[in-house]
Protein backbone atom coordinates (compact mmCIF):
# COMPACT_ATOMS: atom_id res chain seq x y z
CA UNK A 1 0.00 0.00 0.00
CA UNK A 2 3.08 2.16 0.88
CA UNK A 3 4.00 2.21 -2.54
CA UNK A 4 1.09 2.73 -4.18
CA UNK A 5 0.50 5.87 -1.84
CA UNK A 6 4.08 7.11 -2.82
CA UNK A 7 2.72 6.12 -6.97
CA UNK A 8 -0.03 8.02 -6.65
CA UNK A 9 1.52 11.45 -5.00
CA UNK A 10 4.09 11.17 -8.05
CA UNK A 11 0.98 11.15 -9.90
CA UNK A 12 -0.50 14.42 -8.55
CA UNK A 13 2.46 16.43 -8.86
CA UNK A 14 2.80 15.92 -12.44
CA UNK A 15 0.55 17.57 -14.15
CA UNK A 16 1.48 20.55 -11.96
CA UNK A 17 4.79 20.84 -13.75
CA UNK A 18 3.21 19.71 -17.15
CA UNK A 19 0.92 22.97 -16.58
CA UNK A 20 4.02 25.31 -15.32
CA UNK A 21 6.08 24.12 -18.88
CA UNK A 22 3.34 24.65 -20.76
CA UNK A 23 2.72 28.45 -20.11
CA UNK A 24 6.82 29.27 -20.82
CA UNK A 25 7.69 30.35 -24.76
CA UNK A 26 10.64 27.68 -24.53
CA UNK A 27 9.10 25.14 -26.84
CA UNK A 28 11.93 23.14 -26.97
CA UNK A 29 12.18 22.81 -23.03
CA UNK A 30 8.36 21.96 -23.41
CA UNK A 31 9.37 19.40 -25.81
CA UNK A 32 11.83 17.63 -23.64
CA UNK A 33 9.59 17.93 -20.75
CA UNK A 34 6.82 15.92 -22.69
CA UNK A 35 9.34 13.56 -23.43
CA UNK A 36 10.40 12.72 -20.22
CA UNK A 37 6.50 12.75 -18.63
CA UNK A 38 6.01 9.66 -21.34
CA UNK A 39 8.53 7.87 -19.72
CA UNK A 40 7.36 8.35 -16.36
CA UNK A 41 4.19 7.87 -16.89
CA UNK A 42 5.40 4.56 -19.08
CA UNK A 43 6.72 3.44 -15.60
CA UNK A 44 4.10 3.93 -13.60
CA UNK A 45 1.86 1.90 -15.76
CA UNK A 46 4.37 -0.76 -15.10
CA UNK A 47 4.07 -0.08 -11.80
CA UNK A 48 -0.13 -0.48 -11.97
CA UNK A 49 0.76 -3.79 -13.38
CA UNK A 50 2.88 -4.81 -10.69
CA UNK A 51 0.78 -3.64 -8.01
CA UNK A 52 -2.19 -5.56 -9.73
CA UNK A 53 -0.42 -8.79 -9.82
CA UNK A 54 0.11 -8.53 -6.18
CA UNK A 55 -1.66 -10.95 -3.67
CA UNK A 56 -5.37 -9.86 -2.84
CA UNK A 57 -4.94 -8.81 1.18
CA UNK A 58 -6.45 -11.17 3.05
CA UNK A 59 -9.73 -8.95 4.39
CA UNK A 60 -12.50 -7.81 2.58
CA UNK A 61 -12.18 -4.36 3.12
CA UNK A 62 -8.63 -4.19 2.54
CA UNK A 63 -8.85 -6.05 -0.85
CA UNK A 64 -11.55 -3.13 -1.86
CA UNK A 65 -9.66 -0.12 -0.77
CA UNK A 66 -6.66 -1.57 -2.72
CA UNK A 67 -9.41 -1.93 -6.08
CA UNK A 68 -10.36 1.45 -5.30
CA UNK A 69 -6.07 2.73 -5.23
CA UNK A 70 -5.63 1.02 -8.59
CA UNK A 71 -8.73 2.07 -10.56
CA UNK A 72 -7.87 5.66 -9.19
CA UNK A 73 -4.19 4.80 -10.04
CA UNK A 74 -5.59 4.29 -13.51
CA UNK A 75 -7.66 7.33 -13.71
CA UNK A 76 -4.85 9.82 -13.01
CA UNK A 77 -2.30 8.30 -15.55
CA UNK A 78 -5.47 8.21 -18.51
CA UNK A 79 -5.73 11.83 -18.02
CA UNK A 80 -1.73 12.46 -17.71
CA UNK A 81 -1.63 10.99 -21.12
CA UNK A 82 -4.51 13.04 -22.42
CA UNK A 83 -2.34 16.14 -21.15
CA UNK A 84 0.51 14.97 -23.03
CA UNK A 85 -0.67 14.88 -26.19
CA UNK A 86 -2.61 18.49 -25.87
CA UNK A 87 0.65 19.98 -24.41
CA UNK A 88 2.27 18.13 -28.03
CA UNK A 89 -0.58 19.02 -30.70
CA UNK A 90 -0.06 22.64 -29.45
CA UNK A 91 3.83 22.38 -29.33
CA UNK A 92 3.47 21.44 -32.40
CA UNK A 93 0.42 22.52 -34.57
CA UNK A 94 -0.75 25.43 -32.10
CA UNK A 95 -0.49 29.40 -32.84
CA UNK A 96 2.70 29.72 -30.65
CA UNK A 97 4.44 26.73 -32.70
CA UNK A 98 7.40 28.16 -33.93
CA UNK A 99 6.82 31.17 -32.61
CA UNK A 100 9.91 33.28 -30.78
CA UNK A 101 9.58 36.89 -29.57
CA UNK A 102 13.29 38.51 -28.65
CA UNK A 103 14.69 41.74 -27.96
CA UNK A 104 16.50 44.16 -25.53
CA UNK A 105 16.50 47.41 -24.37
CA UNK A 106 19.71 49.73 -24.14
CA UNK A 107 19.00 53.01 -22.41
CA UNK A 108 22.14 55.34 -22.87
CA UNK A 109 23.65 58.57 -21.68
CA UNK A 110 25.62 60.13 -23.74
CA UNK A 111 27.85 63.58 -23.12
CA UNK A 112 29.16 65.21 -26.40
CA UNK A 113 31.97 67.74 -26.41
CA UNK A 114 30.79 69.76 -29.61
CA UNK A 115 27.22 70.48 -28.71
CA UNK A 116 28.12 70.52 -25.48
CA UNK A 117 25.74 68.26 -24.55
CA UNK A 118 24.46 65.87 -22.17
CA UNK A 119 22.14 63.82 -21.23
CA UNK A 120 20.11 59.81 -21.50
CA UNK A 121 18.71 58.81 -25.23
CA UNK A 122 15.86 56.69 -24.90
CA UNK A 123 13.20 56.33 -26.69
CA UNK A 124 13.16 60.10 -28.14
CA UNK A 125 12.13 60.50 -31.58
CA UNK A 126 14.63 61.38 -34.03
CA UNK A 127 14.81 60.91 -37.63
CA UNK A 128 18.19 62.45 -38.42
CA UNK A 129 21.15 59.67 -38.02
CA UNK A 130 24.46 60.56 -36.74
CA UNK A 131 27.57 58.92 -34.97
CA UNK A 132 26.09 59.98 -31.67
CA UNK A 133 23.11 59.23 -32.08
CA UNK A 134 22.04 56.02 -34.07
CA UNK A 135 20.92 52.62 -33.40
CA UNK A 136 21.33 53.08 -29.52
CA UNK A 137 18.81 54.39 -26.97
CA UNK A 138 15.71 52.24 -27.97
CA UNK A 139 13.55 49.21 -27.61
CA UNK A 140 14.71 46.40 -30.03
CA UNK A 141 12.19 43.26 -30.83
CA UNK A 142 12.84 40.19 -33.26
CA UNK A 143 9.43 38.20 -33.43
CA UNK A 144 10.07 35.28 -35.79
CA UNK A 145 7.58 32.81 -37.05
CA UNK A 146 8.58 29.22 -38.55
CA UNK A 147 6.59 26.95 -40.59
CA UNK A 148 7.42 23.62 -39.06
CA UNK A 149 10.43 21.49 -37.99
CA UNK A 150 13.68 21.15 -39.75
CA UNK A 151 16.65 22.96 -42.00
CA UNK A 152 13.64 23.11 -44.58
CA UNK A 153 11.34 24.76 -42.42
CA UNK A 154 10.06 28.09 -44.07
CA UNK A 155 10.12 31.19 -41.66
CA UNK A 156 9.08 34.71 -41.96
CA UNK A 157 10.78 37.22 -39.66
CA UNK A 158 9.91 41.07 -38.30
CA UNK A 159 12.27 43.40 -36.62
CA UNK A 160 10.62 46.40 -34.19
CA UNK A 161 12.50 49.45 -33.88
CA UNK A 162 10.90 52.47 -33.62
CA UNK A 163 13.15 55.30 -33.27
CA UNK A 164 16.52 54.42 -34.04
CA UNK A 165 15.77 51.27 -36.80
CA UNK A 166 15.94 52.47 -40.71
CA UNK A 167 12.13 52.97 -40.97
CA UNK A 168 12.91 56.26 -39.00
CA UNK A 169 16.23 57.06 -39.67
CA UNK A 170 16.86 56.03 -43.20
CA UNK A 171 14.23 54.81 -45.08
CA UNK A 172 12.21 57.22 -47.72
CA UNK A 173 14.11 60.23 -47.05
CA UNK A 174 13.65 59.59 -43.55
CA UNK A 175 10.28 60.49 -42.81
CA UNK A 176 10.38 59.17 -39.23
CA UNK A 177 7.39 57.54 -39.31
CA UNK A 178 8.25 53.67 -40.04
CA UNK A 179 8.73 51.26 -36.78
CA UNK A 180 9.86 48.36 -39.19
CA UNK A 181 13.34 47.89 -39.46
CA UNK A 182 13.43 44.59 -41.38
CA UNK A 183 11.22 42.50 -42.45
CA UNK A 184 12.09 39.48 -44.31
CA UNK A 185 10.73 35.90 -45.63
CA UNK A 186 12.98 33.00 -45.89
CA UNK A 187 11.89 30.01 -47.96
CA UNK A 188 14.11 27.25 -48.13
CA UNK A 189 14.47 25.12 -50.94
CA UNK A 190 16.44 22.66 -49.97
CA UNK A 191 19.78 21.67 -46.48
CA UNK A 192 21.81 23.99 -48.83
CA UNK A 193 19.44 26.50 -50.93
CA UNK A 194 16.88 29.52 -49.78
CA UNK A 195 14.61 31.81 -51.42
CA UNK A 196 14.62 35.64 -49.45
CA UNK A 197 12.54 38.43 -49.91
CA UNK A 198 12.03 41.33 -47.85
CA UNK A 199 13.24 44.27 -46.12
CA UNK A 200 16.78 44.02 -44.73
CA UNK A 201 19.85 45.11 -43.90
CA UNK A 202 22.39 44.61 -46.43
CA UNK A 203 25.75 42.35 -46.69
CA UNK A 204 28.51 44.63 -45.63
CA UNK A 205 31.13 44.73 -43.22
CA UNK A 206 31.93 42.80 -39.82
CA UNK A 207 29.50 45.34 -37.48
CA UNK A 208 25.65 44.47 -36.80
CA UNK A 209 23.30 46.64 -36.00
CA UNK A 210 21.94 45.30 -32.43
CA UNK A 211 23.80 46.63 -29.88
CA UNK A 212 23.47 43.57 -27.28
CA UNK A 213 25.89 41.94 -30.15
CA UNK A 214 28.62 44.80 -30.36
CA UNK A 215 31.66 45.30 -27.79
CA UNK A 216 31.40 48.93 -28.32
CA UNK A 217 28.30 51.45 -27.61
CA UNK A 218 29.12 53.37 -30.56
CA UNK A 219 29.37 52.11 -34.25
CA UNK A 220 32.51 52.64 -36.64
CA UNK A 221 32.72 55.20 -38.99
CA UNK A 222 32.67 52.81 -42.33
CA UNK A 223 29.31 51.38 -40.95
CA UNK A 224 27.76 54.71 -40.10
CA UNK A 225 28.61 56.45 -43.75
CA UNK A 226 30.30 53.93 -45.82
CA UNK A 227 28.95 50.47 -45.97
CA UNK A 228 25.69 50.51 -47.65
CA UNK A 229 22.42 50.77 -45.69
CA UNK A 230 19.04 48.50 -46.30
CA UNK A 231 17.25 47.21 -49.38
CA UNK A 232 13.75 46.00 -50.49
CA UNK A 233 14.57 42.86 -52.80
CA UNK A 234 14.10 39.24 -53.33
CA UNK A 235 17.28 37.20 -53.84
CA UNK A 236 18.32 33.42 -52.79
CA UNK A 237 21.04 32.46 -50.51
CA UNK A 238 24.04 28.89 -50.51
CA UNK A 239 26.00 27.31 -47.61
CA UNK A 240 27.72 24.04 -48.08
CA UNK A 241 30.79 23.31 -46.19
CA UNK A 242 33.02 26.39 -45.24
CA UNK A 243 31.57 28.05 -48.12
CA UNK A 244 28.25 30.59 -48.04
CA UNK A 245 26.96 33.32 -50.80
CA UNK A 246 23.97 35.22 -50.98
CA UNK A 247 22.67 37.03 -53.72
CA UNK A 248 19.60 40.52 -53.70
CA UNK A 249 18.55 42.05 -56.19
CA UNK A 250 16.68 45.01 -55.02
CA UNK A 251 15.34 48.47 -55.16
CA UNK A 252 18.41 51.47 -54.64
CA UNK A 253 19.03 51.36 -51.14
CA UNK A 254 16.86 53.24 -48.52
CA UNK A 255 13.44 52.90 -50.69
CA UNK A 256 11.01 50.73 -49.78
CA UNK A 257 8.27 51.94 -52.41
CA UNK A 258 8.83 51.45 -56.21
CA UNK A 259 11.91 53.62 -58.07
CA UNK A 260 8.83 56.08 -59.34
CA UNK A 261 9.59 58.96 -58.33
CA UNK A 262 10.59 61.46 -61.24
CA UNK A 263 12.25 64.64 -60.92
CA UNK A 264 11.17 67.80 -63.10
CA UNK A 265 9.51 65.08 -65.79
CA UNK A 266 12.75 62.53 -65.65
CA UNK A 267 12.46 58.89 -65.91
CA UNK A 268 11.71 57.23 -62.95
CA UNK A 269 15.34 55.55 -61.16
CA UNK A 270 14.35 51.66 -63.02
CA UNK A 271 17.36 50.44 -62.59
CA UNK A 272 17.39 47.26 -59.43
CA UNK A 273 20.32 47.13 -57.16
CA UNK A 274 22.75 44.14 -57.41
CA UNK A 275 24.86 43.01 -54.25
CA UNK A 276 26.09 39.89 -53.43
CA UNK A 277 28.23 38.46 -50.34
CA UNK A 278 30.86 35.63 -50.14
CA UNK A 279 31.91 33.64 -47.05
CA UNK A 280 34.59 31.34 -46.55
CA UNK A 281 34.83 29.67 -42.98
CA UNK A 282 38.92 29.14 -42.57
CA UNK A 283 38.38 28.27 -39.60
CA UNK A 284 35.79 27.29 -36.30
CA UNK A 285 37.53 31.07 -35.39
CA UNK A 286 38.35 32.68 -38.53
CA UNK A 287 35.78 33.73 -41.15
CA UNK A 288 36.87 35.79 -44.33
CA UNK A 289 34.18 37.97 -46.19
CA UNK A 290 33.40 39.77 -48.86
CA UNK A 291 30.71 41.99 -50.51
CA UNK A 292 29.98 44.13 -53.21
CA UNK A 293 27.09 46.37 -54.72
CA UNK A 294 26.19 47.89 -58.06
CA UNK A 295 23.63 50.17 -59.17
CA UNK A 296 22.17 53.78 -59.59
CA UNK A 297 21.21 55.86 -56.53
CA UNK A 298 19.60 59.36 -56.39
CA UNK A 299 22.24 61.87 -56.44
CA UNK A 300 22.15 63.92 -53.02
CA UNK A 301 20.86 67.82 -53.57
CA UNK A 302 18.59 66.32 -55.89
CA UNK A 303 15.19 68.29 -55.38
CA UNK A 304 11.90 67.69 -57.62
CA UNK A 305 11.76 71.54 -58.01
CA UNK A 306 15.21 72.59 -58.78
CA UNK A 307 16.46 73.42 -62.23
CA UNK A 308 19.78 71.17 -61.87
CA UNK A 309 20.67 67.69 -59.98
CA UNK A 310 22.85 67.22 -57.25
CA UNK A 311 24.33 69.09 -54.89
CA UNK A 312 25.43 72.49 -57.49
CA UNK A 313 22.88 71.07 -59.89
CA UNK A 314 25.59 70.40 -62.69
CA UNK A 315 24.58 66.72 -63.20
CA UNK A 316 22.89 65.96 -66.61
CA UNK A 317 19.95 63.74 -64.60
CA UNK A 318 18.64 62.77 -60.80
CA UNK A 319 20.85 59.74 -60.82
CA UNK A 320 24.24 58.12 -61.51
CA UNK A 321 25.89 54.97 -60.92
CA UNK A 322 27.00 53.91 -57.47
CA UNK A 323 29.46 50.87 -56.73
CA UNK A 324 30.61 49.68 -53.25
CA UNK A 325 33.07 46.90 -52.37
CA UNK A 326 34.44 45.90 -49.51
CA UNK A 327 36.67 42.70 -47.47
CA UNK A 328 36.07 41.80 -43.84
CA UNK A 329 37.45 38.66 -41.62
CA UNK A 330 36.30 38.26 -38.01
CA UNK A 331 38.66 35.51 -35.55
CA UNK A 332 36.54 34.62 -32.14
CA UNK A 333 38.32 32.31 -29.85
CA UNK A 334 37.24 31.85 -26.21
CA UNK A 335 36.93 35.24 -24.50
CA UNK A 336 38.79 37.09 -27.46
CA UNK A 337 37.88 38.63 -30.72
CA UNK A 338 39.36 40.66 -33.67
CA UNK A 339 38.05 42.26 -36.57
CA UNK A 340 39.21 43.93 -39.51
CA UNK A 341 37.67 45.85 -42.53
CA UNK A 342 38.44 47.51 -45.90
CA UNK A 343 36.07 49.41 -47.64
CA UNK A 344 35.87 51.46 -51.24
CA UNK A 345 33.05 53.10 -53.07
CA UNK A 346 32.12 55.63 -55.52
CA UNK A 347 29.20 57.40 -57.41
CA UNK A 348 29.16 59.60 -60.23
CA UNK A 349 28.62 63.53 -59.69
CA UNK A 350 27.78 62.68 -55.81
CA UNK A 351 30.51 64.59 -54.34
CA UNK A 352 29.79 68.33 -53.09
CA UNK A 353 31.68 70.36 -56.34
CA UNK A 354 29.62 68.23 -58.91
CA UNK A 355 32.61 65.54 -59.48
CA UNK A 356 32.79 62.00 -58.64
CA UNK A 357 32.59 60.83 -54.73
CA UNK A 358 35.05 58.64 -53.80
CA UNK A 359 35.66 57.34 -50.44
CA UNK A 360 37.64 54.42 -48.79
CA UNK A 361 38.81 53.23 -45.18
CA UNK A 362 39.46 50.78 -42.95
CA UNK A 363 38.45 49.66 -39.32
CA UNK A 364 40.45 47.13 -36.72
CA UNK A 365 38.92 46.11 -33.41
CA UNK A 366 39.98 44.17 -30.88
CA UNK A 367 38.21 42.33 -27.70
CA UNK A 368 38.45 40.41 -24.76
CA UNK A 369 36.95 39.44 -22.14
CA UNK A 370 38.12 38.04 -18.76
CA UNK A 371 37.53 37.42 -14.99
CA UNK A 372 38.07 39.10 -11.92
CA UNK A 373 37.20 38.54 -8.11
CA UNK A 374 35.61 42.08 -7.34
CA UNK A 375 33.18 43.12 -10.65
CA UNK A 376 33.22 38.80 -11.96
CA UNK A 377 33.10 38.69 -15.60
CA UNK A 378 34.30 41.92 -17.63
CA UNK A 379 35.68 43.22 -21.22
CA UNK A 380 37.75 45.38 -22.96
CA UNK A 381 37.32 46.91 -26.57
CA UNK A 382 39.61 48.91 -28.30
CA UNK A 383 38.57 50.63 -32.20
CA UNK A 384 40.41 52.16 -34.83
CA UNK A 385 39.05 53.52 -37.66
CA UNK A 386 39.66 55.58 -40.64
CA UNK A 387 37.38 57.13 -44.09
CA UNK A 388 38.96 58.90 -46.45
CA UNK A 389 36.82 61.30 -48.11
CA UNK A 390 38.81 64.05 -49.71
CA UNK A 391 37.79 63.72 -53.17
CA UNK A 392 36.42 66.72 -54.88
CA UNK A 393 34.60 68.35 -51.57
CA UNK A 394 33.94 64.92 -49.88
CA UNK A 395 29.91 63.30 -49.93
CA UNK A 396 28.89 60.32 -51.38
CA UNK A 397 27.88 56.55 -49.52
CA UNK A 398 26.07 57.53 -45.96
CA UNK A 399 27.75 61.31 -46.22
CA UNK A 400 25.02 64.30 -46.56
CA UNK A 401 26.60 67.74 -46.92
CA UNK A 402 24.81 70.89 -45.76
CA UNK A 403 24.49 74.16 -47.99
CA UNK A 404 27.60 75.17 -46.50
CA UNK A 405 29.33 72.03 -47.55
CA UNK A 406 29.71 70.44 -44.48
CA UNK A 407 28.16 68.23 -42.55
CA UNK A 408 28.95 70.05 -38.92
CA UNK A 409 27.83 66.89 -36.69
CA UNK A 410 29.72 64.01 -38.06
CA UNK A 411 32.58 65.98 -39.33
CA UNK A 412 32.53 65.34 -43.44
CA UNK A 413 32.70 68.01 -46.18
CA UNK A 414 34.61 71.34 -46.81
CA UNK A 415 35.68 73.68 -44.05
CA UNK A 416 33.37 76.80 -44.32
CA UNK A 417 36.13 79.24 -44.78
CA UNK A 418 37.88 77.28 -47.74
CA UNK A 419 34.38 77.30 -49.24
CA UNK A 420 33.64 81.42 -48.82
CA UNK A 421 37.25 81.36 -50.12
CA UNK A 422 36.45 79.56 -53.21
CA UNK A 423 33.13 81.06 -53.79
CA UNK A 424 35.46 84.60 -53.93
CA UNK A 425 37.63 82.77 -56.54
CA UNK A 426 39.92 80.89 -53.95
CA UNK A 427 41.22 77.08 -55.14
CA UNK A 428 38.81 73.95 -55.49
CA UNK A 429 38.14 72.84 -51.45
CA UNK A 430 39.02 69.35 -50.25
CA UNK A 431 36.98 67.10 -48.06
CA UNK A 432 37.92 66.11 -45.01
CA UNK A 433 39.65 62.57 -44.36
CA UNK A 434 37.75 61.37 -40.66
CA UNK A 435 39.50 59.28 -38.33
CA UNK A 436 38.20 57.72 -35.14
CA UNK A 437 39.56 56.36 -31.56
CA UNK A 438 36.84 54.35 -29.49
CA UNK A 439 37.77 52.53 -25.95
CA UNK A 440 35.36 50.64 -24.57
CA UNK A 441 34.95 48.39 -21.04
CA UNK A 442 31.71 46.51 -20.38
CA UNK A 443 30.33 44.51 -16.99
CA UNK A 444 28.46 41.24 -17.28
CA UNK A 445 26.81 41.24 -14.10
CA UNK A 446 24.03 38.85 -15.90
CA UNK A 447 23.73 36.92 -18.74
CA UNK A 448 20.86 39.10 -19.81
CA UNK A 449 22.49 42.37 -18.68
CA UNK A 450 25.81 44.41 -20.18
CA UNK A 451 27.07 47.64 -18.89
CA UNK A 452 29.12 49.22 -21.24
CA UNK A 453 31.53 52.87 -20.83
CA UNK A 454 33.03 54.40 -23.76
CA UNK A 455 34.92 57.26 -24.46
CA UNK A 456 35.86 58.11 -28.27
CA UNK A 457 37.59 60.61 -29.67
CA UNK A 458 36.62 61.87 -33.31
CA UNK A 459 39.16 63.92 -35.35
CA UNK A 460 39.54 65.25 -39.11
CA UNK A 461 41.89 67.22 -41.67
CA UNK A 462 39.34 69.96 -41.98
CA UNK A 463 37.92 72.33 -39.68
CA UNK A 464 33.92 71.18 -39.91
CA UNK A 465 32.92 69.79 -36.48
CA UNK A 466 30.52 72.81 -35.18
CA UNK A 467 30.89 73.72 -31.17
CA UNK A 468 27.70 75.61 -29.80
CA UNK A 469 29.56 78.63 -30.19
CA UNK A 470 29.02 79.12 -33.83
CA UNK A 471 32.83 77.98 -34.31
CA UNK A 472 34.27 75.24 -36.38
CA UNK A 473 37.06 72.79 -35.45
CA UNK A 474 39.25 69.49 -36.33
CA UNK A 475 37.80 67.16 -33.64
CA UNK A 476 35.05 66.48 -30.60
CA UNK A 477 35.04 63.82 -27.79
CA UNK A 478 31.83 61.49 -26.84
CA UNK A 479 31.72 59.79 -23.40
CA UNK A 480 28.81 57.19 -22.93
CA UNK A 481 27.55 54.41 -20.92
CA UNK A 482 24.60 51.78 -21.90
CA UNK A 483 22.60 49.35 -20.19
CA UNK A 484 21.52 46.53 -22.26
CA UNK A 485 18.79 44.39 -20.93
CA UNK A 486 18.27 41.33 -23.32
CA UNK A 487 14.98 39.08 -22.90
Amino acid sequence: MMKKVLISALIAALPGVAMADAKSDEIVRLKAQMQKLQQQMAELQKAVEAATADKPAPAASAAASGDDANAELKERVAGMELKVDRLNTAANEGPIAGLSITGYLDPTYIYNRAPNSAGFQFLNHQNAYAYSNSTFGDVYLDIKKTFGVGPTAPSAEITIMPNRGSGNTLLDGSSGNNIINTAVINFPLSDTWSVNAGLMNSFGGYEVQQSNQMVTLTHGLLYDFSDPGSYVGAGFAWSHDVWAWKFLLANEQYRTHANSQAFNGTRSNNTPTATARVDYTWSSALDLGWSMNAGRQTLPGTTTTGSGYGYQGSAPGPYSNYFFTEADASYTLGDVQYNAELDYGQQQRAAWNGGNAVWYGASLLGHRKWMTETVGKMGATLRYDYLNNSKNGGGGGGIGLGGNGADGTNGFGVSPSCWAAYQAGGPACNGANRQALTADLLFFPTDQLTLKLEYRHDWASENVFLRNDGSYRKSNDLIGAQAVYTF
